[in-house]
This record gives structure tokens, sequence and C-alpha cells, in this order.
């Protein structure tokens, strides 16, 4: 099954978890349907908002996060909020998201652990659902994602914009939803996952499920958890998340203190990845991580619509995309495939060391090209051409 399922059949705003940030929101979905066929009997989606929504709705935006973020787009972190924003300083009176003019809308992703459901939330059993949660896709999470959007009346935004998995998602809002898309930013991602990102996303999965307390997916109720191969799948990720050139410039050969090599001790680079599986460890849920995981890698905007030039030429929102010059995940080749069957504009290329995280990192340059968009669409809207 190819089509979009919009999961409108019963929409109830309710309670946040107990757990979920104290700014978020929360609705509660029934009878979700599924790309596969299957269904969930409810879904809770919680999510962020700054601004106000226009009379008209016509200024709303939706900031789609990565893998491993959630909707705490900008903000310190507290109570019920183990991170600060992941992209500080864009969103805000005066921001590149300017929240005097927007209403910015984060929303937690299906099938992850930060207040919307996933494979940790509790099954209608009361159990959690553990392994017997239903295989989605990103056009379920963009599906959900515009339940979400009927429930604060919005009828169409006037941007998307998301980087690596958010970027999967703002693409596919813009091929599945083109007349509720004013304007799509699609920043260090692709139309279609690669045979590359499947294969590194495999060994991240594979040494989830190869801990012994990962129990098959359910380990929730165990009092353990699989903190092991989670770790490891965080080490390989990171090693795609940034650049060579960062790793040989920043860490080299160097030991890690007064540890030695030649004794059992650590480089130096060794021990950054330790300390980026640990903080990854201490928030987000192994289980998520392997159904998201699954979910990036059947991303394919063309399934059953046809080729890629029939499906973003026909888009008639305006289309913006960048890419970071050092990117090996996401390499510039994928951004530049998007531009060209989309037939107009160019990439928007971010000059950085850090790789694929550069678009987190690199805060001035997301800042001028999300200002660039945002200025773009308003332009695009009033039917004034915007030169590429």
């Amino acid at each position: 099954m190819t089509a979009i399922h919009t999961a409108r059949a019963t929409t109830q705003w309710c309670a946040p978890p107990q757990d979920a940030n104290p700014d978020a929101r929360a609705i509660r979905l029934t009878d979700v349907a599924l790309e596969n066929g299957d269904h969930l009997p409810e879904v809770i989606v919680s999510f962020q908002t700054w601004g106000r929504l226009s009379p008209n709705a016509d200024n709303a935006v939706l900031v789609e996060h990565a893998l491993t973020g959630d909707s705490h787009v900008d903000g310190e972190a507290g109570p019920g909020q183990p991170t600060a924003g992941w992209w500080p300083d864009l969103i805000g009176p005066g921001c590149p998201l300017d929240t005097d003019e927007l209403y910015v809308v984060a929303i937690n992703v299906l099938g992850g652990c930060r207040g919307t459901t996933g494979p940790g939330s509790p099954a209608p059993d009361g159990a959690p659902w553990g392994s017997r949660f239903p295989r989605t896709t990103i056009r379920d999470q963009v599906a959900v994602e515009a339940a979400v959007a009927d429930a604060l009346g919005i009828d169409a935004w006037f941007l998307v914009l998301g980087g690596s998995m958010g970027g999967m998602r703002a693409i596919e809002w813009a091929t599945g939803f083109p007349d509720r898309t004013h304007a799509a930013l699609v920043i260090a991602s692709a139309a279609q996952a690669t045979g590359d990102q499947i294969a590194w996303g495999q060994a991240q999965t594979l040494a989830i499920t190869s801990d012994p307390a990962y129990a098959g997916g359910d380990y929730y109720d165990t009092g353990v958890i699989p903190a092991a191969g989670l770790g490891i799948a965080r080490r390989i990720a990171h090693a795609t998340y940034r650049s060579a050139d960062e790793f040989n410039t920043r860490f080299g050969i160097r030991p890690q203190d007064d540890e030695n090599p030649l004794a059992d001790g650590r480089f130096a680079v060794e021990s950054y990845l330790d300390h980026q599986a640990g903080k990854l460890v201490a928030r987000f849920d192994a289980g998520s991580y392997v159904h998201l995981t699954a979910a990036m890698a059947t991303h394919d905007v063309t399934r059953g619509r046809g080729s890629l030039t029939d499906v973003l030429g026909s888009y008639p929102g305006l289309l913006r995309v960048a890419a970071v010059d050092s990117d090996r995940l996401f390499p510039v080749a994928l951004s530049e495939q998007i531009v060209a069957a989309h037939g107009h504009g160019r990439v928007r290329l971010m000059r950085s060391r850090h790789g694929h995280d550069g678009f987190l990192i690199e805060t001035d340059q997301i800042a001028a090209i999300v200002s660039e968009t945002v200025a773009d669409a308003r332009r695009h809207r009033l039917a004034v051409p915007v030169a590429g």
C-alpha cells in the first residue's frame, strides 16, 4: 500500500505524557492507518509551539527534527527535557523564524520516545508495545503530523523545514501533501534513502538487537536497557555524522590524557565517541532508535508515485535545498538530485569541516539560509517570481 493515510478518525486534545517537556501540548488520535496496511488503535502526539497563529492561519511553520531530536527546538534543558534546544536562536522575535510574524510548530515524531507514541509507550493492554509496535514509515510520520495540523486549524504550512530525517519529512510533505505545503526547505537530506545509508543503519540496528538486554525488543519491564548496544550504535552513527578531516585534525592519533593505547588505553577520538554514546544512552530509547532507523531506510518519495522528476517537477510550491560540503552520510550529490528533478533553483551549500552535523553546528549559515527561504516564500506566495 503506497497511499498517504490521514489519521483523522478521532482527534482529541489531551495531556502530554507525565515525563514530557512542561511546554509540550498533545493530541490523541485513534485508529491511525499505516502505509503497510496495519494500524495503531491510539497515538498520543506531543508538540511545542512558538508565536501566534494568524486569523487566516497562513503563517504556520513546521520544524522537523532529526533521528534523535525532539520538538524542543529552542529553549533550556530542565524537568522533562534533558537537552537544550537543538537549533538555538532560530526561533523567536527577530530570529530567522520570527515569532512576531510566524507561528512555529515542532512535533515529536511517531515511533520516537520524547512524548509521542513509540515502542516504549503503553499498548491497549497496558504493557509497553515493545516488539509488537508496528512498522511505520516517513509517510506515516507525516500523516500523523497532518492530523496535528488539522487540530491546530492549519490547512497549509507557510513553510516546512528540517535536516537529515527531518529533511525526509519536509520533502515528504512537499510530495505527499503539495497542496498543504506552500514552501519546503530540505537540509542535508535526500529524496530517497541510499544503499550506503541503509548499510550504516543496519550495522547500528544489529548493534542494539544483538545486545542480550534488548530481549527481542521487550526489555521495557525488565529493569535493564540495552545500553551497550545503543552506545555502539551511536558510535557508528556519530562516525558518519562527522567528517574524516575533523577527526584527523581534531584528534589524530593522540592518546586520551594519560592513557596509553599500547596498554589498553584509549585514543582521544575513542574517548570522544564514548562520551557521545553515553550522552545518547542517558536520553534516548533503544527501541525507538531501531524503529526510526528502519523508517529512514524505507524513505522514498517516488514509491507508488512515478519518477523523481514526475514527483518533484509537479510540486507547485517553493522548494529550497541546502547541503553541507563535507557531509559523507548525505553527500551534496543527493541535494543536487532533488534540485535537478524539481527543475528550479540551486543547492545552498554550507561550508563546514564538521560533516553531516554541520547543519546543526553552523548556526550562522543555517540562519542565513532560513532567513532567505522565509523571504522567498513570502514573495512566492504573492506570485512574484523568485530567482533560483
